[in-house]
């Protein structure tokens, strides 16, 4: 497979990214990025791009691909919901809808959350609008799409999370983690589950579209 990355350089895209480039069926991963990742890999190629509503000046390097895993994202906390929907909804239907029209036989996976609503309709400001991206990708032309709604995430294999704070949580309570994923696998999962189901759906696809904690961690 070729594969296109969106957010490499956050705590989950780390790990998405690891992932494919361990994997003997990737052959060549493209990372799209504001910033480089830092990492370096035969089969690795970055491209370093500062407008995500226009690709526009980047389309001939888009084309040719089987999947894209869209883990760009960020926190509501603090956010309001116009600015939220702008860098969650806006941004990512300008990537999706330039990939689909570009790749129709591409399978898009995007990383949303554990508590998205789908009703569009609930109380929760950020809920509400991951339920529209979802949804709204839903309806794009590719050959599939899915949804992961992951809770909590443990960082393996050198993840970090951007966020110092949220980072420093991590590191306080890493021993726990493990035991966690072993006696909570609806609660919890790991950046090497998500990354390694996400290979697996864009290859083999699955029954649903949207996939919570217990599908991911049963790929």
């Amino acid at each position: 497979m070729k594969v296109i990355v969106f957010g490499a350089t956050g705590m989950v895209g780390q790990g998405v990214l690891r992932e494919c480039l361990i994997d003997p069926g990737i052959d060549r991963v493209v990372v799209v990025g504001r910033s480089p990742t830092g990492q370096r890999d035969a089969k690795l190629v970055e491209i370093v791009h500062g407008d995500f509503t226009d690709y526009s000046a980047i389309e001939a390097q888009l084309t040719g691909f089987d999947a894209c895993f869209f883990c760009l994202g960020v926190s509501s906390i603090g956010m309001n919901e116009e600015r939220y929907r702008h860098l969650t909804h806006d941004l990512t239907l300008a990537a999706a809808t330039t990939l689909a029209r570009l790749n129709p036989q591409m399978t898009f996976v995007y990383v949303t959350g554990a508590g998205t609503d789908s009703t569009e309709q609930g109380s929760l400001m950020w809920a509400r609008i991951k339920g529209k991206t979802e949804n709204d990708l839903l309806k794009l032309p590719f050959k599939a799409a899915y949804m992961f709604r992951p809770g909590a995430i443990q960082p393996l294999h050198g993840a970090r999370s951007k966020t110092a704070w949220v980072q420093a949580v991590y590191t306080a309570t890493w021993p726990l983690w493990s035991v966690l994923r072993r006696i909570s696998p609806s609660l919890v999962t790991s950046t090497e589950q998500i990354g390694r189901g996400m290979i697996r759906v864009a290859r083999e696809g699955y029954p649903r579209k949207v996939l919570e904690m217990e599908d991911i961690n049963s790929l």
